[in-house]
């Protein structure tokens, strides 16, 4: 069943209290990981194992995701998802315990087990009404995969091959005392700035936790982009993508868990939380976005145009672009304040920044700034989806604080067609 809300976010100002006082999880126990691979490396006998990756609940606490897994052993490698049984969880629902049945959605290979193993994401439904003959019933109030496919599937239909590249902050944080990792004990490191793409073992504490996860990355499948390390120590970035439709977030959502089972290797932590430490960097999750006619002939006007619609829905589309995200949407920082909507060429300091590129040449994609690192990713490109292409569907801003009217709404989109 899913995880009570807790963990330390967000973090304290101030290094005199830099435990929180909230509630902790397990102690940390770093185990001989050369012990565990003895027994990895055996033979299978022909066996499969499977670890179904989902996600259990919209957020635990804003500074990490609510993603949990399970492994399943097949009598063989599968061909397709076809070839991988639903499954289920004991769950629970406004309160009400149920039986959550867990559909594959996206394969990936396993870096933890190697081999032959398998990781497969999936999305979580209510029990199929008794005698319906169906293996799943409505969406979960959770699952926001469900409507945006729908979305996805629409824009094709309609010939337009919507990309997004998705730049996913992180900071990786002291297992013991949640502060970020190469800060100094009780203290503040020197100025920010100085890190961003720095090397050296004094400006990009943690490298080998980065590394090693966009390795993992490429190995299972996900389209990861690059790495680089970002203004403050400890904190970092990776891209996913560009790639078409309901893929790029699929892909970050498995990015997001690699992360953070490589970090339960290297005994640290990481954090979403949009502002980890007050005065310093936030993290967000920028959201490039292009489409055909915006790659195409006349495609900056078309820019523009698109720009004016996603004026038009502002306020909707911060409802749903991370918990705590006016923390980081402050006006400055390279950030537009979470109130204002603005547009520029070249401009990071814009809620929309357009690449200088896409002006010259007259065409091309735009990085909406907005979206917060803890966000979700099937919600965001579905709303930049509707907004744009699909001006005429309502966005109801109810989907944004209640989980429960934001699936409700989901199911019945995604039964009715968008």
């Amino acid at each position: 069943s899913r995880s009570p809300p807790g963990s330390c976010a967000p973090l304290p100002s101030s290094a005199d209290d830099h435990t929180c006082g909230k509630r902790k999880w397990a102690v940390p126990t770093k185990m001989d990981r050369c012990l565990a691979r003895e027994f990895l490396e055996l033979d299978q006998n022909g066996k499969v194992q499977v670890e179904y990756v989902w996600i259990d609940s919209d957020y635990t606490d804003g500074n990490n995701f609510d993603l949990c897994s399970k492994s399943i052993v097949l009598d063989g490698a599968p061909n397709s998802l076809r070839d991988l049984p639903t499954w289920s969880y004991s769950g629970e629902e406004d309160g009400f315990a149920i039986e959550v049945v867990m559909v594959p959605r996206k394969l990936y290979r396993d870096p933890f087990r190697r081999g032959p193993n398998l990781i497969v994401l999936t999305d979580c439904y209510r029990s199929p009404v008794e005698g319906s003959g169906e293996d799943k019933g409505l969406p979960v109030s959770w699952n926001t995969r469900n409507a945006c496919d729908a979305v996805m599937s629409r824009a094709a239909a309609e010939g337009e091959d919507v990309w997004f590249g998705i730049e996913q902050e992180y900071y990786l944080l002291d297992a013991n005392t949640d502060w970020p990792l190469g800060w100094p004990a009780n203290g503040f490191p020197g100025p920010q700035g100085a890190y961003f793409c720095a090397t050296g073992a004094a400006k990009a504490p943690g490298r080998e936790v980065a590394e090693a996860h966009v390795r993992a990355c490429m190995y299972a499948g996900v389209k990861v982009g690059g790495l680089n390390s970002e203004v403050a120590p400890g904190q970092w970035e990776f891209q996913v993508g560009p790639a078409t439709g309901i893929g790029p977030a699929d892909d970050l959502w498995m990015a997001r868990y690699l992360l953070q089972r490589v970090c339960e290797l290297f005994q640290v932590n990481v954090s979403f939380y949009p502002k980890p430490v007050k005065d310093w960097a936030g993290i967000g999750c920028h959201t490039n976005y292009s489409t055909k006619a915006t790659r195409g002939p006349g495609g900056f006007d078309v820019i523009l145009a698109h720009c004016k619609r996603l004026e038009a829905r502002h306020r909707q589309h911060m409802e749903v672009y991370g918990a705590h995200n006016e923390l980081r949407l402050l006006g400055n920082e390279e950030t537009q304040h979470f109130d204002s909507f603005s547009y520029a060429v070249g401009d990071r300091g814009a809620s929309i920044r357009i690449p200088v590129k896409a002006a010259s040449t007259g065409r091309g994609y735009y990085e909406d700034r907005r979206p917060a690192a803890n966000m979700d990713p099937y919600l965001v490109t579905r709303y930049i989806v509707e907004s744009t292409l699909f001006p005429e569907k309502p966005v109801p801003g109810a989907r944004s604080k209640v989980c429960g009217t934001i699936a409700e709404t989901d199911a019945a989109d995604a039964a009715g067609g968008s």
